[in-house]
């Protein structure tokens, strides 16, 4: 039996692909039972922080359309890849249930990629315009 080992490429495109279907089983599936996953920013935005588990990982999409309104914008400018590593720049805009407040968030996302699987995540996103969008 022959396996064959998904690219860098394939893998990211596999994960927005996913994504943007609401298939998070598909999505999980794409990361290592190990990995480096971390969102900086302000306390009170519920993404933010570091996981490293699969587990951790789903909570974290989950939060996504609980404190969210569904996306008004969400579009990818580019993707980059050097070997195991992969940056996707793009735009989105979001409003909080909470708040009644939107926000619109130029992000980056930097994957690494080991055999198919992510194993490092990093979200780098405008984290005062969110920290704004979820104050009171």
């Amino acid at each position: 039996m022959t396996t064959t080992v998904a690219t860098t490429r394939e893998t990211v495109d596999a994960f927005f692909a996913h994504f943007g279907a609401g298939e998070m089983p598909a999505v999980l599936d794409l990361f290592s039972a190990d990995v480096d996953f971390h969102v900086g920013g302000a306390d009170h935005v519920p993404w933010t922080g570091t996981r490293t588990t699969k587990d951790g990982i789903a909570a974290f999409f989950a939060v996504f359309g609980q404190v969210l309104t569904p996306a008004e914008e969400y579009e990818i400018h580019t993707t980059l890849v050097d070997g195991d590593h992969a940056v996707v720049i793009g735009h989105n805009r979001f409003g909080v249930r909470a708040t009644g407040k939107s926000f619109t968030n130029h992000f980056a996302l930097h994957f690494t990629v080991t055999a198919g699987k992510i194993t490092a995540y990093r979200m780098y996103e405008d984290s005062h315009a969110i920290s704004e969008a979820f104050a009171g």
